[in-house]
């Protein structure tokens, strides 16, 4: 793509994330999408100048301009990954013909309802059930204009891969109460899984894994000088970055069909 589409794209991107951000805030708030955007410490009502993603941010350096209360990282920070990924999705899935227009479409969507949900998990440690369910919709979706053909499922195996993905989140979640896993895990893997596929799923749910307990381990350390295995730690951004690492960047961490003809040469 040209360099000047590339830019439009993360522009776009950053746009989207900024609305991502009120979304995440006002869910289950009572507060309707429609209002004013406010400090959250002194309830002035903000000016376009400070609406601007990214860059009112930083002009502002991170502070309300009348009452100088700190703002979250959390709006630059879900801006710039709004924006480095719409741009990645243009790159690997260039919207070329009618088809391929409406996947990228469709992985837009997917990608502003992932960001909801990582926000939220974060900030609440649950997964909406809103966002979840439309998530798994968009990635049904998917499955079938990923194909040679309009709606056309490229192979059984990715059918039933979110199901098969979904069922050991599912199954900590029933034998501990809630306690090990969240129900909404399972549900998030329900559509990565239908994205992925089985192989791929499988390497997205071992890189969370890694990515989870390395990071968790080195926070819980950072901040209580020891090992808190109480400590509840939100997993649905993991899964998520996961999936990107695998579906923008082909990371692999096993070869699970490779695998399959070395063990078993003669199947």
């Amino acid at each position: 793509m040209a360099p000047f589409s590339l830019i439009l794209s993360f522009v776009f991107g950053a746009i989207v994330g900024s609305f991502l951000n009120v979304v995440a805030l006002r869910f289950n708030t009572g507060i309707t999408l429609s209002g004013r955007s406010k400090c959250l410490s002194c309830g002035t009502s903000l000016t376009w100048k400070e609406l601007v993603p990214i860059f009112s941010f930083a002009f502002q350096k991170g502070a309300c301009k009348k009452c100088k209360s700190k703002i979250s990282w959390q709006y630059p920070l879900v801006e710039f990954i709004a924006g480095v990924i719409f741009v990645l999705l243009f790159i690997v899935f260039p919207p070329v013909t009618y088809q391929a227009g409406l996947q990228t479409l469709l992985y837009i969507i997917t990608t502003c309802l992932l960001l909801v949900i990582s926000v939220y998990d974060i900030k609440h440690k649950i997964i909406p059930d809103q966002f979840v369910y439309a998530f798994a919709v968009i990635a049904l979706l998917l499955l079938l204009v990923g194909g040679d053909s309009w709606w056309h499922v490229s192979g059984y195996w990715t059918l039933i891969a979110g199901p098969l993905l979904a069922l050991p989140f599912a199954f900590l979640w029933l034998v501990s109460g809630g306690r090990w896993m969240g129900l909404g895990d399972a549900k998030l893997m329900l559509g990565i899984g239908w994205i992925l596929g089985m192989s791929d799923g499988i390497n997205a749910m071992i890189l969370a894994f890694w990515m989870a307990a390395a990071v968790s381990v080195t926070w819980l350390f950072i901040t209580y000088k020891k090992f808190k295995p109480r400590t509840e730690v939100p997993f649905g951004p993991y899964l998520i970055l996961g999936m990107y690492l695998v579906l923008l960047f082909r990371v692999q961490v096993i070869d699970l069909y490779l695998l399959r003809e070395i063990l078993f040469p003669f199947m």
